[in-house]
């Protein structure tokens, strides 16, 4: 493998009002490598791949390109200097066939020679062994030919840096190898690739070097041969081996003994999460963890029908019932605090009181409306139990903190008289005195006889909560931990495997 760098990122950063993206981090890549890139959530991955395709301009540092200074002001500049990008969401045109999809944006006369366009994509198609015609619609193919098809297209631009992001994450296996072939094949010809994922098998099975991020700053650069899964999950996690086992454990309670709530057996989803058994009791707190990307939320987006199910069966209180629907989990006593508060929990455009009573007005149904009365005494009586800090009622909900919308959101669905409550980050981006209310409650809806679900990327938040953890990686369950073995050291193992 030839060792010349192809890029060279020196003491990069980058800064937004009020967040440090980016802090003094180096990258290097060479020519016929595949060279991972890894962090969890925030760790700044997409902000440095930005700075090297010219979304974003660099505030410090320098970057050269084959030895040659660089600053890229616009992608156009990085595509120019052989810089392409492939992208989780395919950016190309469905509608359009492969060969139009190829060339689109590059014509520079008013004609177009539809005759060489049709060659020159069979050509391209054939030199990368993609199974695709050129007059066949893209939108036809599979995610996997997708991909490829715009891989060729960089590579057709004399793309000499090549940046994958998450391109697995919505492919099955056998797509996965036809993708990874492509890429051994784009090696061999001394292309250069950024691999980012969060697929720990698949960053061991393709790549050459690994370099790890941790909240904006270069955590290290390793050669993967050397750098064992284990370590890989704790230098993203942050927590050194010999401090990991003393985390605090949470103890059993005996609320966690109860009846089963509810069973799930070989369920799966559209999202790509894998068959998977779950069982949770009256009373218990379990949680979902796993690195970003694992298909912890996936899985409890299934169990909601948040996603489209596509495979196994559910129970509730030992009786067989059909969750296809998000309304059908609401009435069988089901709440979901989504992971995206803004996007999929709050309602921006709705008051207070309204997002409060949303969950209960649905399931009544269109045509017995709450009186603005019965509204407002229920809003009342949780701002009051939840704590909620709100001027009134009638206050829009977009200006109260994180924490207090969230703990509009856990209003809502008590207000329901649910049974199983799943929390999918309840606590992320709000501060650390409302993050212990939060949990607080969490305690106290078991104790009330609530079974609870929770995610966090914290760890530890998940170890003061829960007495039983699910670990989920590259969207499988491959592990379960209570008791004892609930440590992080023991979650970190099972990760790696």
């Amino acid at each position: 493998m030839q060792t010349e760098n192809v890029l060279e990122m020196q003491g990069i950063c980058k800064s937004f009002p009020g967040v440090r993206a980016l802090h003094n981090v180096s990258f290097t890549l060479r020519k016929g490598e595949v060279h991972g890139l890894m962090g969890e959530n925030g760790a700044g991955k997409s902000t440095l791949i930005k700075v090297m395709t010219g979304v974003y301009e660099k505030d410090a540092g320098h970057m050269m390109v084959e030895g040659k200074p660089i600053h890229f002001r616009s992608p156009e500049e990085a595509q120019d200097f052989g810089v392409g990008t492939v992208y989780q969401e395919i950016t190309l045109c469905p509608n359009l066939t492969v060969a139009e999809n190829m060339f689109i944006g590059r014509g520079r006369y008013a004609f177009v020679n539809w005759k060489r366009m049709k060659e020159k994509t069979t050509q391209l198609l054939g030199s990368f062994g993609i199974p695709a015609r050129p007059t066949q619609q893209l939108s036809s193919c599979s995610l996997a030919v997708q991909q490829m098809i715009a891989i060729a297209r960089a590579m057709d631009m004399d793309c000499k840096i090549l940046i994958l992001d998450e391109p697995t994450s919505s492919l099955d296996e056998d797509e996965v190898r036809k993708l990874f072939s492509l890429m051994r094949e784009l090696k061999s010809r001394g292309v250069g690739i950024v691999f980012v994922t969060h697929f720990l098998d698949q960053v061991y099975e393709i790549s050459d070097r690994i370099t790890v991020l941790r909240n904006g700053e270069l955590i290290g650069e390793y050669d993967a041969s050397s750098l064992s899964q284990f370590e890989l999950v704790s230098k993203m996690m942050g927590k050194a081996l010999e401090d990991v086992s003393q985390m605090k454990r949470r103890e059993p309670s005996a609320r966690d003994g109860g009846e089963p709530v509810l069973e799930a057996t070989g369920l799966s989803s559209a999202a790509g999460v894998r068959p998977f058994d779950f069982t949770i009791r009256k009373g218990e707190i379990n949680g979902f963890t796993g690195l970003l990307g694992s298909g912890r939320s996936e899985s409890v987006r299934a169990i909601f029908a948040a996603d489209k199910v596509t495979g196994g069966e559910i129970k509730m209180n030992g009786k067989k019932v059909k969750i296809s629907e998000p309304i059908h989990a609401m009435k069988l006593g089901i709440g979901y605090l989504p992971e995206d508060r803004k996007g999929d929990g709050i309602i921006a455009d709705l008051s207070v009181r309204d997002n409060i009573v949303l969950a209960l007005q649905v399931l009544k149904g269109f045509f017995k409306p709450l009186s603005r009365k019965q509204a407002e005494a229920f809003a009342e009586e949780y701002i009051e139990y939840l704590k909620i800090k709100a001027p009134s009622t009638s206050t829009p909900i977009t200006s109260l903190s994180g924490g207090n919308q969230q703990k509009v959101i856990l209003a809502r669905w008590l207000l329901t008289h649910l049974q199983y409550l799943i929390l999918d980050e309840p606590t992320r981006g709000i501060d650390v005195g409302t993050k212990v209310e939060i949990q607080r409650l969490v305690l106290k809806f078991a104790e009330d006889g609530v079974s609870v679900t929770f995610i966090s990327s914290e760890i530890e938040e998940m170890l003061r909560t829960c007495s039983r953890l699910i670990v989920m990686k590259d969207r499988a369950i491959v592990g379960e931990l209570t008791g004892e073995n609930l440590t992080e050291t023991d979650i970190m193992h099972v990760i790696a495997g």
